[in-house]
């Protein structure tokens, strides 16, 4: 079975389905950001900064998906930023339930190096302090949704490796 699932990272549709996603989740936030008019908190900007490195990454693999260091490459990178977006999922979801105290402020936190939050405002500015996330349809909240979707890519991607890592 890893055999077969390591066909899946070769083909071009995998990385542009990727990409679309991240550009969908983009445009999710900006439009409750702009038109539902709820501001962004620190871990949301550190949500939106590894979202934009699922899209990076997923342009990488589409460029080196028939490379087998390549797509390890990718998709170790996939992976890494799962792994970073269920750690954001968590804390804003703690944060939102009660269970995880401080830990946001309304300093982005980003190195002057990587001043995102200075060079894009539009996209990766602090607005508010960290609280509650927006509730999406079905009553569920974004820092939920957001949970279960990065703790499904953390799986989905870590088999993809392993399958990378199995490939003869």
């Amino acid at each position: 079975m890893l055999q077969k699932f390591w066909q899946l990272p070769q083909n071009k549709w995998y990385w542009i389905t990727f990409i679309i996603l991240g550009v969908a989740l983009e445009s999710v936030a900006l439009f409750y950001q702009y038109i539902l008019e709820y501001s962004p908190c620190v871990l949301c900007i550190h949500t939106r900064i590894w979202v934009m490195a699922l899209i990076l990454v997923s342009l990488l693999g589409l460029a080196s998906r028939q490379y087998l260091a390549g797509v390890r490459f990718a998709q170790l990178s996939m992976f890494a930023v799962s792994l970073g977006l269920l750690d954001r999922s968590w804390q804003l979801l703690g944060v939102e339930r009660g269970f995880i105290m401080g830990g946001c402020s309304m300093d982005s936190g980003l190195p002057a190096w990587f001043a995102l939050d200075k060079w894009f405002p539009a996209m990766f500015e602090v607005m508010e302090p960290c609280g509650y996330t927006p509730e999406l349809p079905f009553g569920v909240t974004m820092a939920e949704a957001l949970l279960v979707f990065s703790a499904v890519m953390v799986i989905f991607h870590g088999l993809l490796f392993i399958s990378t890592l199995v490939r003869k």
